[in-house]
């Protein structure tokens, strides 16, 4: 109705837009009116129609420097800021906001990508998730990283801060780590288990996460006490390894919309193998434990899957594809994933320790794996299971 007033007088639209929270809706134009039609009665006509509309209506005179600024910062970079969690409190958003905007940044635009939240009745595992479109150059963006991370520790969300460039918007394949990422928990670990070996594989973790032995040294070390074990412990161990939160969601999303999508794992093809058929995954590169007569030896067969390999292995996949690494997503919790996720275009520490979410670029903490469809833009509605 507001158009049609305009329309009768020849102005031109320059920007619009609408926002709507609840049933408040606020519709801002910004328009030029041309030197003919600034006689006539075009305020009065659209206060009239206002008050006929039962809304309130608000003119605000913009000069042409003022404009011709404006303009002119539509060159200026574009940042993504997500937040993340199982509830937003104004806390986070505050912080945000004002480590966003000591480093020059200035936010267009907000978005909520998770869905609406029910009072009476509460999901069990809830998501929340609002964007913020940001414009500037930042004085010092690693500073206002480490800030978002002092803010993720603090307040248990995640806070994700990429630049909104063609790349972003064009993701064609994630690689993800299978143990304690695609899968709860650590295949070796149950094996070990199932072995009486427990303790010894413990304490060879251990020692590789204190940095004495590389990530080959250890995977032998602690295959080498699973030798003699029947190879029926195999199937008992998948069929209690769940899926992670959010895991299917995830990938059955990304399938629809185009996505390929690769394990890369320092754990056991015979794993990989029944989460490649129920989750339709399209690479599979992990290591193969050798087995003769029924029972393991106690040692792989074929190049061990490092972090090294993985990084390779990503950039071959991203080849065969016809893509550059920028479009690719890598998650993973572990040192070892590292490589693989400085590799890719969007590098994703998943419930990881500290030292790899410094080192990632991103990282999720507070929710399940399809979580990452929020850092992709992505809103709830566009995920299946919605």
């Amino acid at each position: 109705a507001l158009m049609a007033v305009l329309a009768e007088f020849k102005v031109r639209i320059l920007d619009l837009s609408q926002a709507v929270i609840h049933d408040q809706l606020n519709l801002s134009a910004l328009v030029e009116i041309p030197a003919e039609s600034m006689s006539a009665p075009i305020f009065k006509r659209l206060i009239y129609r206002a008050g006929d509309l039962g809304v309130q209506i608000n003119f605000v005179p913009v000069s042409l420097p003022s404009y011709e600024t404006w303009v002119s910062s539509s060159g200026k970079d574009r940042w993504i800021i997500t937040l993340l969690a199982r509830e937003i409190t104004p806390a986070e958003v505050s912080r945000i906001a004002h480590a966003a905007a000591d480093n020059g940044l200035n936010c267009d635009f907000i978005t909520r990508l998770s869905g609406r939240i029910s009072l009476e009745k509460p999901a069990a595992l809830p998501r929340a998730c609002v964007e913020l479109s940001m414009r500037g150059t930042p004085k010092d963006s690693d500073a206002m990283r480490r800030e978002f991370l002092a803010i993720s520790r603090e307040c248990g969300v995640d806070i994700a801060f990429q630049k909104d460039d063609l790349f972003r918007r064009n993701r064609r394949l994630i690689a993800l780590d299978m143990d304690s990422t695609l899968i709860r928990g650590e295949g070796i670990d149950e094996l070990a288990r199932e072995a009486g070996k427990g303790a010894e594989v413990a304490a060879v973790t251990e020692a590789a996460m204190r940095g004495e032995l590389d990530f080959k040294e250890s995977l032998t070390r602690r295959v080498a006490c699973l030798a003699g074990l029947d190879q029926a412990a195999l199937e008992r161990v998948a069929a209690r390894l769940p899926l992670t939160e959010g895991a299917e969601r995830l990938i059955t999303t990304l399938k629809r919309i185009g996505y390929a999508v690769a394990v890369l794992s320092g754990g056991f093809t015979f794993f990989g193998d029944r989460l490649r058929q129920k989750l339709n995954i399209d690479y599979l590169h992990a290591n193969e434990l050798e087995i003769v007569d029924g029972r393991l030896t106690g040692r792989v067969k074929g190049e061990i899957v490092d972090g090294a390999k993985k990084a390779a292995l990503l950039k071959d996949i991203a080849g065969q594809l016809g893509i550059d690494l920028k479009q690719a997503v890598a998650v993973g919790d572990g040192a070892n994933d590292l490589p693989m996720l400085s590799s890719a275009g969007l590098g994703i520490a998943f419930h990881a320790k500290p030292v790899v979410r410094e080192g990632a670029g991103q990282s999720i903490s507070s929710l399940g794996l399809d979580g990452i469809l929020y850092l992709l833009g992505l809103r709830d509605r566009d995920a299946l299971g919605e």
